[in-house]
């Protein structure tokens, strides 16, 4: 007997195939979960006051470090620092775990590995968090489907700074904000 494996298309439809067939395994590497369009990201962007980062780390070369100096600059957030190993990141007490918190966040900004994605879901329910935005070049399509199945608002594969920058004017090509305006082609 031919093993089956249930299938779900980008229209939301469900098939069984044949584990080993070609089109089982294609439609295994296609990605048929989507998001919140701009409009919706700019909404949750627009409407959150606070950002937890899990997996924020306090080495300056890595892009949760970026990303919380940009939100701690570049906008109004209370931002907090979620990392066990950490006590302090970016001058801010650094927190062992989203239940040590001071408030429950608007947003969770996940830096985590996409395995360690459902964990972190289940963290996000617990405290009653409602959007877990999930950074980008991170994919988990299984954990984004379970996390709206709990009630949660899902951003996946999309840099929140990115993001706030593409929508608050500062974003430059590269991501950085150089401060000038120009329709005139840059030289190299």
């Amino acid at each position: 007997m031919t093993d089956l494996v249930e299938t779900r298309l980008q229209n939301g439809l469900t098939c069984e195939l044949p584990a080993s067939s070609p089109l089982a395994k294609l439609l295994k590497t296609q990605r048929t979960w989507s998001g919140p369009d701009a409009k919706q990201r700019l909404r949750i962007l627009r409407d959150a006051k606070s950002v937890a980062i899990v997996g924020a780390s306090p080495n300056p070369t890595r892009s949760s470090y970026f990303v919380g100096t940009y939100l701690l600059q570049s906008s109004d957030y209370r931002v907090y620092f979620v990392n066990p190993n950490a006590d302090e990141i970016l001058g801010q007490k650094a927190y062992p775990d989203l239940a040590s918190l001071p408030e429950v966040p608007d947003i969770v900004d996940v830096f985590r590995k996409p395995s360690d994605i459902p964990a972190v879901v289940d963290d996000v329910v617990a405290i009653g968090a409602q959007t877990i935005w999930v950074q980008l070049g991170i994919w988990n399509e299984e954990a984004a489907h379970d996390a709206e199945a709990k009630g949660l608002t899902v951003v996946m594969d999309r840099c929140i700074k990115v993001e706030h920058a593409r929508f608050h004017g500062g974003l430059h090509l590269l991501g950085f904000d150089t401060g000038q305006i120009s329709a005139k082609k840059q030289l190299r």
